[in-house]
């Protein structure tokens, strides 16, 4: 079991990385062994970026659960859906693509792409996500656009994107996680057993392996998604260590120079900065 004064000493590590930056660094580090929370500014709204994208989902399996929607819905891809998007694959592929709703679901959450964000959110609106959210305790999230504008300034007003906090976003994973095995918890989130189990599965299918997965040792599960933003780096997930849930981290940078004073892209520093909160977690909630 950790101790109070390896508690403190993991605690003050942490701190540590975010002082080391001039940014803006939020998180809420959640040591699953013990129940033990650490946060930093966990409450503070903050841009979501691609996390927000695990309520999308949450809210579309929720959908299906009450059968208004099919996971095997087939859904074509058009040319006006690769409009004002700037990631994923499918903007880059010909038109007339034919996929099922699961497929965008994949999509949109293991390589963040907002073609397949499009076709999932087309099935929703986003009052229903912004309430499904609301709904489920998630007080600090507001979906205010399916796709952000491209031209938002780097020093865009919270207003002008979906924002959410690290508290919620920790909320939400272990509310995914308990799921796996709680009826209370499946019925909170409008999903089945069968359902939860395919969100967590999403998320450890996650292709791109920056930020909190960066320093960990190779071939580490973490079910999680990122996020890219005008004013900063964002990313949330659950990391297993010998096949077991460790710990839940939702780290969120905001007010990122675009180059650091040395020289280095301030996104770099970023991304660094949450994989170095992560691996500080790795090591020290070991004991």
């Amino acid at each position: 079991m950790e101790t109070l004064s390896n508690s403190h000493a993991i605690a003050e590590r942490l701190a540590e990385i975010c002082n080391a930056q001039p940014f803006v660094t939020r998180f809420s580090v959640r040591n699953l062994k013990t129940g033990e929370t650490i946060e930093r500014g966990a409450d503070e709204e903050t841009p979501s970026a691609s996390t927000r994208k695990t309520s999308i989902m949450m809210a579309a399996l929720k959908a299906v659960h009450e059968g208004r929607l099919d996971l095997n819905e087939p859904i074509t891809y058009e040319a006006r859906l690769a409009e004002e998007v700037a990631s994923g694959m499918f903007r880059y592929l010909t038109p007339g693509i034919v996929i099922s709703l699961r497929d965008a679901i994949t999509g949109m959450m293991v390589l963040s792409d907002n073609v397949c964000t499009k076709m999932v959110f087309e099935r929703l609106t986003l009052e229903e996500v912004d309430g499904y959210c609301k709904s489920i305790g998630l007080a600090g999230t507001h979906h205010r656009f399916l796709i952000p504008p491209l031209a938002l300034s780097p020093d865009h007003a919270l207003k002008s994107v979906t924002t959410t906090t690290a508290r919620d976003q920790t909320m939400l994973l272990q509310m995914i996680l308990d799921a796996q095995t709680s009826p209370a918890v499946q019925e909170r989130l409008g999903t089945s057993a069968e359902l939860s189990a395919y969100a967590l599965q999403t998320l450890k299918n996650q292709i791109l392996r920056y930020a909190i997965p960066s320093r960990l040792p190779f071939g580490t599960v973490v079910a999680h998604k990122g996020g890219t933003g005008k004013r900063g780096r964002m990313n949330a997930g659950i990391v297993y260590r010998d096949g077991t849930p460790f710990y839940i981290i939702s780290a969120y940078t905001d007010e990122v120079p675009q180059v650091m004073p040395d020289g280095t892209p301030g996104y770099t520093m970023s991304l660094e900065t949450i994989g170095r909160l992560s691996r500080a977690c790795w090591d020290g909630f070991f004991q």
